[in-house]
């Protein structure tokens, strides 16, 4: 049985944080270790995942960590580089996951053809559940990939975002860079890019569940037309530093 490492990185999550860590206490069978990096959070969410981690059972090593810089993908690849599980699993703070989550991925991975996996995400809150925005983002897994690289979508690209849970061996991670700290946004889409030389780029029939305080920020229809958009300039090559700016950061 391989040793999972998960990642979650945080930034202002006390609202969500310990609902995502409640349901890690429930992981059968469990994870190897859970690795908070904050990214200097001025609410409650340190005190938090402090809280929080006294639930997990001793079979799971917790911890929490300050990272130096903010930025989602400095915070997971410090998490990464403090990891010692042969795979990582990366989890934003807001996100719910299966009980046999660590099954899944184990089993995922033991196929030496695939390199990286996902989940299918559901967008939910308190009061509905997204499901036209959840088959966009199921589709775009497949039709950007096909549309603007079909080349490498017959190699196996997919097109992975956080909100699906992503996962990897720790060897293939580190192999190709890990996520390049340079992008602010699309980092997820970038690191399938380059591990596909290692393998598949797959999305495993399961669902994770994740927040939708952007919908309810912006709404459904510019919601829809902004992962849209985004998936399309990113697909012809358009600088994600450009591509920000359509995606700040809600809490």
């Amino acid at each position: 049985m391989s040793r999972v490492s998960i990642i979650i990185p945080t930034l202002n999550e006390a609202s969500c944080l310990g609902r995502t860590l409640r349901q890690l206490t429930l992981l059968d069978p469990p994870a190897w270790e859970v690795l908070v990096v904050d990214g200097g959070s001025e609410d409650e969410t340190v005190v938090t995942a402090k809280r929080n981690f006294k639930l997990f059972s001793p079979a799971t090593e917790v911890q929490v960590r300050s990272c130096a810089k903010r930025g989602r993908s400095v915070q997971m690849n410090y998490g990464a580089s403090l990891a010692t599980g042969e795979i990582l699993c990366f989890l934003h703070a807001d996100t719910l996951v299966p009980d046999d989550l660590v099954a899944v991925i184990e089993e995922t991975l033991a196929d030496k053809t695939v390199a990286c996996g996902g989940f299918i995400s559901v967008m939910a809150g308190a009061q509905r559940t997204h499901w036209g925005i959840s088959l966009v983002n199921y589709l775009k897994t497949y039709c950007f990939p096909l549309l603007f690289k079909p080349q490498l979508f017959f190699q196996g690209l997919r097109l992975l975002v956080g909100d699906q849970v992503m996962f990897c061996r720790r060897s293939d991670f580190w192999e190709c860079g890990g996520f390049d700290e340079a992008l602010p946004i699309m980092e997820d889409g970038d690191l399938c890019l380059r591990l596909l030389p290692k393998g598949q780029i797959r999305m495993v029939n399961r669902i994770v569940q994740s927040s939708d305080r952007r919908v309810a920020r912006w709404g459904t229809l510019k919601a829809i037309a902004i992962y849209v958009y985004i998936g399309i300039l990113w697909g012809i090559g358009v600088d994600a530093n450009y591509l920000k700016q359509f995606y700040q950061d809600i809490r």
